[in-house]
């Protein structure tokens, strides 16, 4: 099996603000992998939250390429050799890329899902209330919006982006910045602003406490979700969690997250990190019958790579063969 791996970067649009800081570009590592004439691709995106760095993520990759070059691996075989994380994502979504391919076969037909077009939240940058009030009157019309939100006139920006965007659905993200005073502070007010749920509001070693506040408003957990080792601890302090194929290390967990997490009576958020469509696909996949959708990295982004998504009256289609799968 021969293997190409290396890094890449797809600019913004404009900028991109969390609470943890602003970038220009979404760097990625791509990995393709090819027997027998055929080609499967995946991308990851490394995420300095989780100690990730494309050096160190094209690092991990490069020690599995002599066991490639040993024999075609299987799955499993993918899921021993890497952790969850960024660097398993890009070579198991590659490896189902070419299984697919190699066996003319849809991902669609082995996982036995129809694919249905997806509608997507939109992500508001964080940024002053005036700011976000102006974007969120230029993108009224989506159904779905999500704020990222820093601590610091959190309120503030929520009331301006409901008046820029009354009929618009809400869900929040703090990306960890909260504490358990601001919290219940904030609550009353955001349920009468409507809001629809609250991702990650406090940091992942320090969210035990939502076992004792009261949730008004859905909590889904983010930073504290990445694979299936800590699910019921988390069934016991959220009501939702975010699958993103990076934190999993690819498909072939991120599929088995949902399954567990439905099992525990915990609904499902399929995220993604910033980048490019053939990121999104694996993701897509795993979205299908996901309560809330978060898959707009290519909407964020000034070009996507060739044959990526179709967005059409705030819905993703259905993603074609030559992207993935």
């Amino acid at each position: 099996m021969k293997v190409r791996i290396y890094a890449n970067s797809w600019p913004i649009r404009g900028s991109f603000t969390i609470s943890r800081g602003s970038k220009t570009e979404a760097e990625v590592v791509v990995v393709e992998i090819e027997e027998n004439g055929v080609v499967g691709r995946g991308e990851c995106v490394p995420y300095a939250r989780y100690n990730e760095s494309v050096a160190s993520v094209l690092t991990q990759l490069e020690a599995v390429i002599p066991k490639l070059k040993e024999n075609i691996p299987t799955r499993d075989d993918i899921q021993k050799w890497l952790p969850s994380g960024a660097a398993r994502n890009a070579l198991d979504c590659a490896f189902w890329d070419w299984e697919c391919k190699a066996s003319k076969t849809s991902i669609w037909d082995k996982v036995g899902i129809s694919p249905k077009p997806l509608v997507t939240a939109y992500t508001l940058s964080l940024d002053t209330p005036d700011n976000m009030e102006k974007a969120a009157i230029d993108n009224a019309s989506r159904p779905l919006l999500k704020l990222k939100l820093g601590g610091e006139e959190d309120l503030a920006r929520v009331q301006a982006v409901r008046r820029g965007a009354p009929a618009s659905k809400i869900i929040l993200d703090a990306n960890e910045a909260w504490t358990p005073e601001l919290y219940q502070q904030l609550i009353p007010e955001l349920v009468k602003l409507d809001v629809a749920m609250i991702e990650q509001p406090f940091p992942s070693d320090n969210d035990a406490v939502l076992a004792e506040l009261e949730h008004p408003i859905p909590i889904c957990a983010d930073e504290s979700c990445h694979d299936r080792k800590n699910l019921a601890k988390l069934a016991e302090r959220y009501e939702m969690i975010n699958i993103k194929i990076d934190k999993t290390g690819g498909l072939t967990e991120a599929l088995a997250v949902k399954q567990e997490a439905e099992k525990l009576g915990l609904q499902v958020m399929v995220g993604c990190m910033l980048a490019s469509s053939l990121s999104m696909a694996p993701a897509f996949v795993v979205a299908q019958g996901a309560e809330i959708v978060d898959l707009d990295g290519p909407l964020l982004l000034e070009t996507d790579i060739d044959n990526g998504f179709e967005f059409s009256m705030n819905e993703m289609q259905p993603f074609s063969a030559g992207l993935w799968g």
